[in-house]
């Protein structure tokens, strides 16, 4: 017998950025703490089929998932917080929706009708919304809507939302997200940008089941009878959602207001008498009182873009906690960088990360830092790009392998380290073509990286073109460079350390999509403890000097 689902929708109001995926992460995780099965997917109402193909300056950092799919950052959200792998499914937008309609049309499935937003946009919506439910293995699916309600692109979704809460009765709830602003002049919380938020709802025919209430300043009673009265619920499900220190913080502040609970009677659900957070707990202790701290500088292209690089900056907060260390990450743009000015700019930092990316703008400055770090034995990461600089870096500076590049810069390079894929040379269409998702990695069991993820076999997210050259791997080999993990498959590099360095690893993978609060990577673990490690030893230094 399949299971009973209950569908929730998130949706927001007044303004974005108000937090809706943090707001269905932590839904999620006090759900599954009270024992429950759940999943969370992002229903986009852009018009790209996927942000695949967007600039970061455009929607932030692409998020992969295991079975390939780029997404929206969002789903990070969901995977930090619940340790619940999320795919394709998890990630619809409104180019995806439109595209399936239009193919659909083209092959005849609609019989010759006439095809309209209602019913056959909302059908699709629909359908997409309830795949995942359809799989019996979860009790909630939580569907948060991007954008804000009233926006044009989001009314196809609300629509669906009202069809919804019709067609399932108690098995589906809406919690709305909207904001409740202090006005200093007047020095008092204003309600009716909430007021009128739920009213634009009431318009599209959805009535909340629960607003959340992001403030600076805590509700008193009165305010949240006020809201209730307006907005048609009960007191009990009015829900302040305070700005806290850290988003960590957030499924124990919804606990404490008791989100799930008024979640739980709205759908008429048993409420289970165990609420488990300790692990959670734990985690949030750790991260409030380390014991250490380090600076380790995260050297990239996008550094002034907050969620460009999002889920490093969460790993290298999963990988603090698990060491009991504060870990300060310093941005620095790259295009800074060159090898006259490296020892200047990087020679406070603990550790030195190398990130991702695309293109040549900053490349130069990246290959100077990855230099500065093998010279001076400072504990050292990149990243996928970062991984390819530092192979022209080791072919420049220590191969003599002059004018040794990737061919995705200099496609006349004479020493192409780093070279196009050979299935990707002839495809022209750019979205959803990369070497994407899940691949196998073989570790040397005399590496570091064995060392750190204690695994032989391993499985890791990859997002790239370009490969490290194999006509190069026995140069490299023969100085020094470890070729430490293997792609079993197709005999790709996946890895690559320096043996005469206390800790200087290379992924063409990207390790910081799978760290998650219940099992941080174990290279950004290794990576952080390496930079306490470096640390303690400088110190050491300095004061017997």
């Amino acid at each position: 017998m399949s299971k009973l689902v209950k569908y929730i929708f998130v949706t927001g109001g007044v303004s974005s950025s108000l937090g809706k995926g943090i707001i269905s992460a932590s839904l999620a995780k006090l759900l599954q703490g009270r024992g429950f099965s759940v999943t969370i997917q992002k229903l986009d109402p852009y018009i790209n089929v996927d942000p695949g193909t967007l600039n970061p300056y455009e929607h932030g950092e692409c998020y992969v998932t295991e079975d390939g799919a780029e997404t929206d950052l969002d789903l990070g959200h969901y995977e930090r917080f619940s340790s619940s792998p999320t795919s394709q499914a998890n990630n619809v937008t409104t180019g995806r929706i439109y595209q399936t309609v239009i193919e659909k049309e083209r092959k005849g499935e609609y019989l010759g009708t006439t095809v309209q937003v209602i019913p056959h946009i909302t059908d699709e919506i629909k359908h997409s919304v309830q795949i995942l439910g359809k799989t019996g293995k979860y009790d909630f699916v939580i569907t948060e809507i991007g954008g804000t309600v009233g926006d044009i692109e989001s009314f196809p979704f609300i629509e669906t939302v009202r069809q919804m809460k019709w067609e399932l009765g108690h098995d589906c709830a809406v919690v709305h997200l909207t904001l409740v602003p202090y006005l200093k002049a007047a020095g008092e919380l204003k309600t009716k940008p909430t007021q009128h938020s739920v009213k634009t709802m009431l318009e599209q025919g959805v009535q909340p089941d629960i607003i959340v209430c992001r403030t600076e300043r805590h509700l008193n009673k009165g305010i949240k009878n006020k809201i209730a009265q307006f907005c048609n619920v009960s007191v009990d499900s009015v829900i302040e959602s305070i700005d806290a220190e850290t988003i960590y913080d957030v499924p124990l502040l919804m606990r404490d207001e008791q989100l799930d609970i008024a979640l739980l009677n709205s759908t008429n659900t048993p409420i289970p008498a165990i609420l488990d957070l300790t692990n959670w707990e734990q985690f949030v202790n750790r991260l409030k009182n380390p014991t250490e701290e380090v600076t380790i500088g995260l050297v990239g292209k996008y550094v002034e873009l907050k969620d460009a690089y999002k889920s490093i900056n969460e790993s290298f907060l999963h990988g603090g906690s698990i060491n009991e260390c504060k870990v300060y990450v310093k941005d620095i743009q790259s295009e800074s960088i060159t090898d006259d000015n490296a020892e200047e700019i990087l020679c406070s930092l603990d550790g030195i990360l190398v990130a991702p990316g695309f293109g040549g703008r900053g490349i130069e400055g990246k290959i100077s830092a990855i230099k500065y770090a093998r010279e001076n034995n400072v504990p050292f990461l990149g990243i996928c790009l970062g991984m390819q600089c530092a192979c022209i870096d080791f072919s420049r500076n220590v191969l003599d392998l002059k004018g040794a590049h990737t061919t995705e810069i200099d496609q006349k390079t004479p020493y192409p380290v780093i070279d196009l894929m050979e299935d990707q040379k002839k495809i022209k269409n750019m979205g959803g073509t990369m070497r994407l998702g899940a691949y196998n990695c073989k570790l040397d069991k005399e590496s570091v990286s064995y060392e750190e993820y204690q695994e032989e076999f391993v499985s890791e997210r990859h997002r790239h073109r370009y490969e490290f050259n194999n006509d190069y791997r026995e140069k490299f080999e023969k100085a020094g460079m470890r070729l430490a993990g293997i792609n079993p498959e197709e005999d790709l590099v996946e890895i690559i350390e320096l043996k005469n360095h206390p800790w200087f690893i290379g992924v063409q993978f990207h390790p910081e999509y799978k760290s998650t609060v219940k099992h941080p990577h174990p290279l950004f673990v290794g990576f952080v403890k390496a930079a306490i490690d470096y640390k303690n030893k400088k110190e050491l230094l300095s004061i017997t000097a």
